[in-house]
């Protein structure tokens, strides 16, 4: 890429393009999701997935969510979806993820010890342009320590959070809204339901 074409990209686009490159080295990031701040890596790399448990100071037998861009890139890692859960994507009005079974080709150590996986479909505009062009799923674990309460905001972050990952998102940084986690709802192969987290 030239300096002048450089130039007249848009700030997001040079940060979601330096994430994506931290990300195909196997790299760690922190970056703002349609919840809170979270720090992600590939799904599908396995020794990624064990730098952000290492980062979180986390046992690596809790799972971990990730992100997709599309209801298509979820069925390319869940074999068989359950009707009700596209019912759910559809029709939430926050930010929602469900816990599905019949995981394929993400990393075994972001699964939960019954083999499930928690996955989201984002709209917000930086994760999900993250998720598209990045073309895989993408983890999604709140950044903050294991115990610790989840930053609403990046001020929030614990200082030693943003110097272990490898790559720190500039865009939402001054964004002081607060944010909640995501629902989290499980789902059984036969469709039926468990609030998780309202």
């Amino acid at each position: 890429m030239t300096a002048e074409n450089n130039k007249r990209e848009r700030p997001r686009d040079i940060d979601i393009r330096s994430a994506i490159e931290v990300l195909r080295q196997g790299g760690t990031i922190l970056y703002p999701t349609d919840t809170i701040w979270g720090i992600g890596c590939d799904a599908t790399n396995p020794e990624a997935v064990k730098k952000v448990f290492e980062i979180k100071q986390r046992e690596d037998s809790k799972a971990l969510i990730c992100l997709v861009d599309s209801p298509g890139r979820l069925q390319r890692y869940v074999r068989n979806v359950p009707d009700v859960a596209w019912d759910i994507i559809d029709l939430a009005t926050k930010p929602t993820t469900v816990i599905l079974n019949g995981v394929n080709g993400l990393a075994p150590n972001l699964l939960a010890e019954d083999g499930s996986v928690g996955l989201r479909v984002t709209n917000e505009v930086f994760s999900h342009t993250l998720c598209y062009r990045f073309q895989k799923a993408i983890v999604s674990t709140s950044a903050n320590m294991s115990g610790q309460p989840s930053p609403q905001t990046f001020a929030d972050i614990d200082p030693a959070i943003i110097a272990a990952v490898d790559y720190v998102c500039v865009s939402r940084q001054r964004d002081t809204s607060r944010h909640e986690p995501s629902s989290i709802i499980k789902l059984t192969p036969t469709g039926e339901v468990t609030i998780i987290r309202k």
